[in-house]
């Protein structure tokens, strides 16, 4: 008698499923570093677009005005808002990849796809004193809500 029955043991299927496992286990955690890492690096982008937007509205306001300084809304100093800004919206970012500016607490915010937030502080310097041609103290460094 011949021995035709094709197909896997039970056996066979179950390394199968524990080697799929054990893969699985260990790409997830790599995976969510990657996105976490690519959403840090797209936020200093958009950081750093917004400190070169500044400068160059700080020195249009130095030609046009005579003084250098920033705008009360550090978005404001941008040609294109980044996407995912709301500017009707003055509170922390509470949707995914959402970018407000907060007036009240003076901080720029952005909620990451994980719902976590990380705002950055904002200080326009003072523009009010005339014989103070001081453009903005800066943005400040990144900080876990």
């Amino acid at each position: 008698m011949k021995n035709t029955n094709k197909g896997f043991t039970l056996i066979e299927l179950i390394m199968v499923t524990i080697i799929l496992g054990i893969l699985a286990a260990v790409a997830v955690p790599r995976y969510m570093t990657s996105v976490a890492s690519a959403e840090a690096a797209a936020e200093d982008a958009v950081i750093a677009s917004i400190n070169a937007g500044l400068e160059s509205h700080a020195t249009d306001m130095l030609i046009s005005t005579g003084r250098a300084y920033w705008p009360s809304n550090p978005f404001d100093a941008l040609k294109t808002a980044p996407s995912g800004y709301d500017d009707t919206d003055s509170d922390n970012a509470d949707s995914d990849g959402e970018w407000t500016y907060n007036g009240t607490d003076l901080k720029i915010t952005h909620q990451r796809q994980d719902n976590s937030i990380h705002t950055w502080t904002y200080a326009k310097g003072t523009n009010d004193d005339p014989d103070n041609n001081a453009v903005g103290a800066g943005i400040g460094p990144r900080v876990s809500l």
